[in-house]
């Protein structure tokens, strides 16, 4: 049975809500936003890279071995101790690929430390080295 609009009631007139809306398009934005940060491609932990102005980025970097300021080495951000690196680097070797090895020391590593990571690289047969800088 339908009800009878009484002669001095007001027309409703009728309303689309936006609201729910919104909060919908608001979710799928930040969803957006977080899967993109997590598709970036960084390989290295945090540290406070020297400058240089002859700088250039990298193409294919296959391993990021990387020194914090505690002088405690990384490879791929997994915990390594210095005397296992080659046998690691050389376990990412891949025939018919190249091995491109990049180095992120931080600035304030003793230069003893970088030189002794840097011998353990170039134990590794075919693998080439490059150090990581923020260009200036």
């Amino acid at each position: 049975m339908r009800r009878r609009r009484a002669i001095d009631e007001p027309e409703v007139a009728s309303q689309i809500n936006i609201v729910p809306m919104i909060d919908v398009i608001f979710a799928i934005l930040t969803f957006f936003i977080m899967s993109t940060l997590f598709l970036g491609r960084f390989e290295g932990l945090a540290v406070n890279l020297p400058k240089a102005q002859s700088a250039k980025p990298q193409k294919t970097i296959r391993a990021t071995v990387t020194l914090d300021k505690q002088g405690d080495l990384y490879l791929n951000k997994s915990p390594l101790a210095i005397d296992m690196l080659s046998n690691a680097v050389r376990q990412l070797d891949k025939p018919g690929q190249d091995l491109v090895v990049v180095l992120n020391a931080d600035g304030s590593v003793t230069h003893d430390r970088v030189v002794a990571v840097m011998d353990q690289i170039r134990q590794v047969e075919g693998a080439k080295m490059a150090i990581a800088t923020k260009r200036q």
